[in-house]
């Protein structure tokens, strides 16, 4: 494969947001306790782990997770990896935006949606590809294939990447799902990228039984939760 460094993606862990139903969008929402025990335990899971960078989202949720989950560690903000710009949908309920005729779009044709007031999910789908593999292909010639680097994102940001890594359509992205806290690694090679694990949290196999989704998150069977839900 050549001189390829392996990328973790992680993302924060759960907020009052998540917890209430609410898209937080650029909010500065806090983890709520839940989430930051997700936190510590992805700290754990990572402790270790000889990391050679870690690069994160300047959002407040996600510093705080890797202040809990990696402390002491130099951390680089990295725009790209910030949440999707939802404009006028920030700090609105999910039950409320299912109501919205551009959620059907947002299921089904996200590659068009671009968010009243805010960004193009095309546009942020970009710029966080273009930030990973660009941070990628640098820590590679650097540190070499043994690397293995960490970033800390948003769940359609990390979609959108793993979307991309296995080269399927930005409207289908929604087939992926990111929990918070969740771990996820890419290794990029000059051929293609390997998607190595998705949506890792560590947790038994009853985590993959079907459970009703909690009441603030409620929309149509099948509709994927924007913001990645809690």
């Amino acid at each position: 494969m050549g001189d390829v460094a392996t990328l973790l993606l992680l993302r924060h862990g759960r907020t009052t947001a998540n917890a209430d139903g609410i898209l937080a969008g650029d909010l500065p929402v806090e983890l709520d306790e839940f989430g930051t025990e997700q936190a510590r335990q992805a700290g754990a899971r990572l402790s270790g782990l000889p990391l050679a960078v870690v690069i994160s989202s300047p959002l407040l949720r996600c510093r705080q997770t890797l202040d809990l989950a990696l402390p002491g560690t130099p951390v680089t903000p990295e725009d790209g990896l910030r949440e999707c710009g939802y404009g006028e949908w920030s700090g609105r309920g999910l039950k409320e935006l299912a109501d919205n005729p551009l959620w059907a779009m947002v299921q089904h044709h996200p590659a068009a949606v671009t968010f009243p007031g805010g960004e193009a999910m095309a546009a942020m789908a970009n710029r966080a590809v273009t930030a990973v593999r660009a941070w990628d292909a640098r820590i590679s010639e650097s540190h070499g294939h043994d690397a293995v680097w960490l970033a800390c994102s948003h769940g359609d940001v990390i979609k959108a990447i793993v979307a991309d890594a296995l080269g399927m359509h930005l409207d289908l992205f929604q087939r992926i799902q990111v929990e918070p806290s969740s771990i996820t690694a890419i290794r990029y090679t000059p051929q293609r990228p390997f998607v190595l694990r998705v949506n890792d949290t560590g947790t038994s196999l009853d985590a993959l039984v079907h459970k009703h989704r909690p009441p603030a998150e409620e929309t149509a069977e099948g509709d994927a939760v924007l913001g990645g839900g809690a």
